[in-house]
């Protein structure tokens, strides 16, 4: 069981965090920037990124108990959001939901630091990532085997990204958009069937299949 959590966490991870649009955008932002300068922000936005998901993964279901939602409500809509995420992934789709819009680009080139915006938030820690983040740890217990497994993907997913962003530009120039685009699409059609499953264990957690 630690197993597969770990492999759908590792999957889904994969998918909302966005390691080959990070590149591709992080080589945008940063084409002007030093080595060390583009190491610096990698950094930086690596570690405030990780610690807005640990936030979540740990105080996640206090937050659902105190807005009222419940677990079933939580995996439709975070099915439906990765849904949608999965379909612009597979139409390669530039949107909000794994990184950032065009308009967050543009004011981001004019800023000296974009370690906190837009690298660290919605870069690597947007919208998806987070309710990934919630869907999956909620579902298990905190502090459990599961929960572990959950964060240990989230954290590999993570180590991934910064990997990336420090040669982000010799990847750029090796595999090209093209290349990218075609690891993006796969990731997608896997999503989309992970997304899928969320929302039918969500209706089943909330008895509308019951008979």
């Amino acid at each position: 069981m630690h197993a597969e959590t770990f492999l759908l966490a590792l999957s889904t991870f994969f998918a909302t965090l966005g390691p080959a649009e990070l590149i591709l955008v992080y080589a945008a932002l940063t084409e002007r920037s030093t080595r060390n300068e583009r190491r610096q922000f990698a950094v930086r936005g690596g570690l405030i990124a990780t610690g807005i998901l640990l936030f979540f993964a740990v105080f996640g279901q206090a937050l659902l108990g105190l807005f009222g939602i419940t677990l079933p409500a939580l995996r439709i809509a975070g099915g439906v959001l990765l849904l949608l995420i999965s379909i612009d992934m597979v139409f390669a789709r530039h949107s909000g939901g794994t990184g950032t819009t065009r308009e967050e680009e543009d004011e981001a080139r004019t800023r000296p630091d974009i370690s906190v915006f837009p690298l660290a938030t919605p870069l690597i820690a947007g919208p998806g990532a987070i309710s990934a983040t919630i869907l999956l740890a909620s579902s298990t217990g905190l502090f459990s085997l599961d929960w572990l497994a959950v964060v240990a993907a989230m954290l590999l997913i993570l180590a991934l990204c910064y990997v990336g962003m420090l040669i982000a530009i010799p990847i750029q120039r090796l595999l090209g958009i093209t290349g990218l685009a075609v690891v993006s699409r796969v990731v997608g059609v896997l999503l989309a069937a992970l997304a899928l499953q969320f929302v039918i264990d969500g209706i089943k957690s909330a008895g509308f299949l019951t008979p």
